[in-house]
């Protein structure tokens, strides 16, 4: 894909981000299990657009994680598609609309593969980062 098509491409995933905001996270929301995770800094936003888990890993903790990140390759898959981006592409564009959304107190990676707690400041987000 050439240059100016991926910047269009990665556009029309922001706007359709911005429509539809960032499915899988609404569908985890409802956990408490997910909650609570999070709340803890247990679990943060990584740049790909994925959960990760951050410090200590449990079973049960990987098995949340694992199930919310199949829900969103599945919405990432399907909107990759009708905007004409790659998987990889849309999931960037959401995991950076992801940690933008971040709130003080949670997790989230930062661009050199750190774990970063959000404070009151904006959030380093990749220089990719539409």
């Amino acid at each position: 894909m050439t240059k100016g098509l991926t910047k269009a491409a990665l556009t029309g995933a922001v706007f359709a981000l911005a429509l539809g905001g960032i499915a899988a996270p609404a569908y985890a929301q409802r956990d408490p299990a997910y909650a609570a995770a999070r709340a803890a800094g247990q679990v943060g936003e990584k740049m790909d657009g994925y959960l990760g888990i951050v410090g200590a890993e449990t079973a049960e903790l990987r098995r949340l994680v694992n199930d919310i990140n199949i829900k969103r390759r599945a919405v990432y898959s399907e909107r990759a598609q009708a905007t004409n981006a790659t998987i990889e592409e849309y999931a960037l564009t959401a995991g950076c609309q992801a940690i933008l959304a971040t709130t003080p107190g949670e997790k989230y990676q930062a661009p050199d593969g750190s774990w970063q707690t959000r404070t009151s400041a904006p959030p380093m987000r990749d220089s990719r980062c539409p």
